[in-house]
């Protein structure tokens, strides 16, 4: 790929301004320093665009080899949220290095976003709110807004002397109003949320007042930033995107460009643990070596009823998740998602046993093997489907990630259970096999 410097200027910005994501994509394939030459050539605005879409990981290597005044000139341009999450993964000494070529109030923004957790409401906020006085009037505010330039708006937040919010103007309700009139007399009470509430309570509450902008206050009710449904949306997404691969076992943080070494460090832990529930299924068979040993068929059979145990726990599985994420279901549903997921794992284990066991008899010849694979694949599949519903549930409850856990403890069980079942009823059925 040829070198930055010899990529004609207007052609790399046109690229850009057309396929930011794109461009971004090829930007982190190139050595860091690279990047920051183009950085540096760019309008901030346009470099600012780039920043904001490269992966954290690249991002961080940028950082640290980009010019702190280059990277003062792009900060007002950048997302706030987005840009403290890739300070705090900066080396301390760099990051305070980055943070004191930023215009003060920048930085201080930036600071108290990185004292939040990031899944909370005051790490997704966005620090730049435009707050008024009730005393204001509709033609100061109009004029305000017009020389932010502020495009995002659909709510004006009121606050008092001390900065507590008080109420909020809606924009159409300040577009109608007449230009004398005061932004007191046309406050509405307005939702808000405490920095510290966790992501789930801010969805909950995006739902319950139907606004499409909340404000963030401390404890005092004092206003320190605002999430837009924009921003909810993009931080819900990200979410979402990394629990699939959390739960497959991969980091939340590896991308498909990612380096090798990048991805065998976060994915081989969780190989690890897979191998030893691999282990724990595969001793489950051992302790039936002596039946398998006198009817070989059970061999060529126990894929099939594990496999479809594992089928019937992931359905639930992903149901469940998917609940928990949109928040349709809590802890105390458990019980009616369990029956839901029981009964369905029966019903479809009945029809599904009753095709097998006829493949089987065709297949063996013997009733007693039919037999047996029908009751264990029943009996498998109505276990895995209380299991799917169970486990991120519970996991949920202690505190933990159900993403990051739910598919492998699943998979033991599914396993487990299954091998379990057609093993033992057919040690248990010898004589009629």
């Amino acid at each position: 790929m040829p070198s930055v410097d010899r990529l004609p200027q207007a052609l790399t910005r046109r690229f850009s301004e057309l396929y930011p994501d794109e461009f971004a994509s090829l930007a982190e394939r190139l050595p860091p320093r690279d990047v920051a030459q183009l950085l540096e050539h760019s309008p901030a605005a346009d470099a600012a665009v780039l920043f904001d879409r490269l992966r954290p990981d690249a991002a961080v290597d940028l950082l640290d080899v980009l010019a702190p005044a280059v990277f003062g000139a792009l900060a007002p341009n950048l997302e706030p949220s987005r840009t403290a999450s890739v300070l705090a993964r900066c080396d301390p000494d760099r990051r305070s290095q980055l943070l004191a070529s930023l215009d003060p109030t920048i930085a201080e923004d930036l600071e108290a976003l990185m004292a939040y957790p990031s899944d909370s409401a005051g790490g997704i906020m966005d620090p730049r709110v435009t707050t008024f006085r009730p005393q204001a009037t509709v033609k100061d505010a109009v004029k305000r807004l017009r020389q932010l330039g502020e495009k995002r708006i659909a709510d004006v937040f009121l606050i008092d002397d001390d900065g507590v919010l008080i109420g909020a103007v809606s924009l159409q309700a300040l577009v109608a109003a007449q230009q004398g009139d005061r932004l007191g007399d046309l406050q509405q009470p307005h939702a808000s949320i405490e920095a510290t509430a966790p992501r789930d309570a801010v969805i909950e509450l995006f739902e319950q007042s139907k606004a499409s902008s909340i404000p963030v206050v401390d404890f005092r009710g004092r206003v320190l930033g605002v999430i837009r449904q924009a921003q909810l949306i993009a931080a819900v997404q990200t979410e979402a995107s990394a629990d699939v691969q959390t739960m497959v076992g991969a980091s939340k943080d590896e991308r498909a460009l990612s380096g090798i070494t990048f991805a065998v460090r976060r994915r081989l832990p969780w190989l690890q643990v897979n191998l030893g529930t691999a282990f724990l299924a595969a001793a489950v068979v051992g302790l039936f070596e002596g039946t398998i040993a006198q009817f070989t068929a059970l061999a060529v059979l126990l894929p099939v009823v594990a496999g479809q145990s594992g089928n019937t726990g992931a359905q639930a599985l992903a149901v469940t998740m998917r609940g928990l994420a949109l928040r349709e279901i809590r802890a105390k549903h458990w019980w009616r998602v369990a029956l839901k997921e029981i009964g369905a794992g029966a019903i479809n284990g009945v029809a599904v046993a009753v095709v097998t066991g006829v493949a089987v008899y065709i297949w063996s010849g013997s009733a007693g093997l039919a037999a047996v694979i029908v009751t264990a694949m029943v009996i498998s599949m109505t276990i895995a489907g209380l299991a799917g519903a169970s486990v991120p549930i519970v996991l949920q409850k202690l505190g933990q990630d159900p993403a990051q856990a739910s598919s492998i403890i699943l998979t033991t069980v599914t396993d487990v259970m299954g091998f379990l079942s057609f093993l033992g009823l057919a040690t248990l059925a010898t004589s009629i096999l």
